[in-house]
């Protein structure tokens, strides 16, 4: 590594006994860092492994005793797969604390209570799946164990994660080197300064690793020339022997789900007689091997084999020095069998235990094959694995792994241990978190916060008609079921960028009134919840005046209100969590009649959250905070999830949705073709500059004291409905739809009946004329219309009340 790939070790004594160093087959980074005492991919005895993990706990257990008012027993260890939950786990052993590992195996049905990124690892996504999830919710300490530092994002990335939900005033950092530079040591302690806590880091060794400005060519270059990895020689297969572990009922296979102190007394207990059991079969298959054996342990499951290794060394003769353990990996490291090089030999096969993340992906086991030094020949491996991962992929193939084993030693044992499996808790459950584009939605993580959860893959789409007979019998409430996404023509497109090209204008100027005037009445400290989906560009259009104009950066959460449901209250539940509930405001494009605004009223009575709900255009006359009460077309009304980031409307359904759940919707990835949502933000947006006078000389006026009455509502648009609704025979209010924006989604979502257009009405009209050409239905010219237009659903709906094609049949209804 030195004289080829230029990477050297610099440090203190002990960091050579600690650490070698390989090149990685990854673009991400260089190097690997090869811990000589993890036991991952050299194989060490047991004892040094464990050993290694036992010193870090006494030594975190020493700092604490240090400091006053604070203990051990109350400390939490968190290790991190896949490297070190062997280490992880070894260290809560030496603090005799209990202990949870991350994980890249999601459970059905079990939620994870926190996630985040390993920027340069081979498989970055870690989740944290704690069978309780009270588990990371005390306020002891929290150990964090990884087998190396070489930046700290890792740590930096989890803290900020853990501390955003369960906040604790000490973290201690641990692990086996420390080979952080002075900037990352900088921004450690910058990052605790920031959250006003206590860090301290507890390695056996530091230094640092010189590294070419070429690394990554370099390295790239010494992989090509290498070539693959040499297949181990053809050799007779040999015998497999699978030993039945009288493992104890109900005992973690290890950390993955947690990991307490009656958990540990348990297998201290059953460790000698499950040793037993595999001495009994090691010794009888020794035959002419030299009596080396190997415990191979399988990626994130490395304790439980670590404390059956260490076990077996005391039961089989000169078994401290016969026993040696490893386990197999994801990670592509170069292999070259060289005395010099810590990586000799490398067998490849594929993953077996159909990973959800990446089960393309090939799998690992270094150093096992003997190469061209018979003296690193093991006699006899045995294999551990969870029953998750004992599948026909690990016994079947050519490059299976038991096959590949059987070419490379004289026996090998199999032992299958019981994968636990939790089941979801009866408490509490975890906190649901936000989802973010562009893996949800096609807005920018910036953005908007959704505070929904991800349907993407359940099937919910149900033709229109359908919906409507359901909806209307009162078989189904509107929000259980998705409508067709409606795919617009290429004249209807060109309708709707026809239409933001003559109100972009119109439009900037009333996200500028609202910014203006709730900046005045609520202060800088504005938190944005736009009410999914309509409401939110509208809130990252907010967002950006307040960014370009006033240079803050307000936080937007998308949230769910369902008709006759509320508000979601697990998304209050998150925004009180997180901010003030006084500095909260709720965000949508228009009002109708003014249903959602009392529905909001009434579902935020006695929470602490202001009602007041802020719309650019307020025709019904219902909201006090408005950028204009004309009724004129919002374009982003005339599509749906193309202009609102590719994301539905809202679902909530029993069955898909829990108690502790965010209301769901979908992302529909296959319309990025169709998306204009980006097109729409900017255009409005690229207006800002020339509306911002007369904006802020409309927030002046707004808040001016002779403007009081002006801006409080009368409700004239309910009234008008109840009017239209008892002159046109139709029994609920629900089932008229004023103003352009919502007669809009009535031709795109619903049955439509007729429309009402104000007589004059002119271009905004366009689009909705358009739909109602193409659907068959009327469109009446009436006088004495406070709105634009009214769309009216059909009122005594059922499939029998459309033709054949599916439009409406006009018939006068009393």
């Amino acid at each position: 590594m030195a004289e080829r790939a230029g990477v050297a070790l610099t440090g203190s004594e002990r960091l050579p006994e600690l650490v070698g160093l390989a090149l990685r087959e990854n673009r991400k980074r260089a190097h690997l860092l090869v811990s000589t005492v993890l036991g991952k991919h050299v194989p060490q005895r047991p004892a040094v492994v464990h050993g290694a993990g036992l010193e870090l706990g006494r030594r975190v257990r020493e700092l604490l005793a240090s400091l006053p008012e604070e203990s051990a027993d109350r400390a939490v260890v968190l290790g991190y797969a896949e490297t070190a939950t062997g280490l992880g786990h070894s260290v809560a052993d030496g603090l005799d604390a209990p202990y949870l590992h991350s994980t890249r195996r999601p459970v059905p049905g079990l939620t994870p209570v926190g996630g985040f990124e390993e920027e340069h690892s081979h498989a970055t996504s870690h989740l944290l799946l704690p069978a309780d999830p009270g588990l990371l919710a005390g306020d002891g300490p929290l150990v964090l164990v990884d087998d190396e530092f070489s930046t700290g994002t890792t740590v930096l990335n989890t803290i900020r994660e853990l501390h955003a939900n369960h906040p604790r005033q000490h973290y201690v950092v641990v692990a086996l080197v420390d080979l952080r530079g002075p900037a990352d040591r900088r921004r450690l302690a910058d990052t605790a300064a920031e959250l006003g806590v206590r860090l301290d880091l507890v390695a056996l060794a530091d230094g640092g690793v010189e590294l070419p400005a070429d690394v990554l060519d370099r390295a790239e270059r010494l992989i090509a020339e290498a070539g693959p990895a040499p297949e181990p020689p053809a050799a007779p297969a040999a015998p497999l022997v699978r030993v039945d572990l009288d493992w104890p009922a109900g005992l973690p296979d290890g950390g993955r789900h947690g990991f307490t102190r009656e958990h540990r007394a348990r297998l201290e207990a059953a460790l000698p007689g499950l040793a037993e059991q595999l001495a009994a079969a090691v010794d009888a298959g020794d035959g002419d091997g030299d009596g080396r054996v190997l415990v191979l342990g399988f990626e994130e499951l490395m304790y439980a084999p670590l404390r059956l290794a260490d076990a077996l060394a005391e039961r089989l003769p000169g078994g401290t020095d016969r026993v040696h353990y490893s386990t197999t990996t994801r990670s592509p490291v170069l292999a070259v069998d060289d005395p010099g090089y810590a990586i000799r030999t490398r067998l490849a096969f594929p993953a077996h235990d159909d990973p959800a993340d990446d089960s393309s992906r090939e799998r690992y086991a270094y150093n096992v094959a003997p190469g061209t030094d018979p003296a690193r020949r093991f006699g006899t491996v045995v294999l551990v694995v969870d029953d998750t991962a004992d599948t026909p992929a690990l016994h079947e193939g050519e490059r299976a792994l038991l096959g590949q084993l059987r070419r490379v030693t004289d026996r090998v044992v199999l032992a299958v241990l019981p994968s636990h499996r939790p089941t979801a808790p009866a408490g509490p459950a975890a906190p649901a978190r936000p989802l973010y584009g562009p893996e949800f939605s096609s807005y920018r993580a910036d953005e908007v916060a959704w505070l929904l959860k991800d349907l993407t893959g359940v099937d919910l789409e149900a033709p229109t008609e359908e919906r409507e007979e359901a909806v209307q019998s009162g078989g189904a409430h509107y929000a259980e079921s998705l409508p067709v996404e409606y795919q617009p023509s290429p004249e209807y497109q060109e309708l709707f960028h026809q239409a933001l090209r003559v109100s972009a204008r119109r439009i900037a100027l009333a996200v500028g009134t609202v910014a203006e005037t709730l900046l005045r009445e609520r202060g800088p400290g504005l938190v944005l919840a736009s009410l999914a989906r309509a409401g939110t560009p509208v809130g990252i259009l907010i967002r950006r005046w307040l960014a370009a104009g006033h240079g803050l950066d307000a936080p937007h959460y998308a949230v769910s209100i369902v008709r006759g449901r509320g508000i979601d209250p697990a998304a209050l539940r998150y925004l009180d969590a997180h901010h003030r509930a006084a500095d909260v405001v709720f965000v949508d494009g228009w009002t109708g009649k003014g249903a959602i605004t009392r529905e909001l009223a009434e579902a935020l009575a006695g929470t602490g959250f202001d009602p007041d709900l802020a719309v650019l255009a307020d025709p019904g006359r219902c909201v006090r905070t408005f950028g204009t009460r004309d009724d004129f077309l919002i374009p982003s009304a005339c599509l749906n999830s193309t202009v609102s980031g590719l994301v539905s409307r809202t679902v909530l359904r029993s069955d898909l949705i829990g108690p502790d759940d965010f209301h769901g919707a979908k992302h529909y990835t296959e319309l990025a073709g169709a998306d204009v949502s980006g097109a729409f933000l900017d255009t409005v947006a690229d207006h800002f500059a020339d509306v911002r006078a007369e904006a802020l000389a409309a927030a002046d006026r707004f808040l001016a004291p002779e403007h009081t009455e002006e801006r409080a509502p009368d409700w004239a648009g309910w009234a008008a409905v109840e009017r239209i609704s008892t002159e046109y025979g139709i029994d609920s209010v629900n089932l008229v739809k004023p103003g352009v924006g919502e007669t809009t989604r009535v031709m795109l979502r619903r049955v439509p009946w007729r429309v009402l257009a104000r007589r004059g009405a002119g271009a905004d009209l366009d689009h909705v004329r358009l739909l109602a050409a193409q659907r068959g239905v009327p469109v009446e010219e009436v006088d004495d219309l406070p709105y634009s237009c009214v769309g009216l659903i059909h009122p005594r709906y059922t499939r029998g009340a459309t033709g054949a094609s599916g439009t409406a049949v006009l018939t006068k209804e009393s």
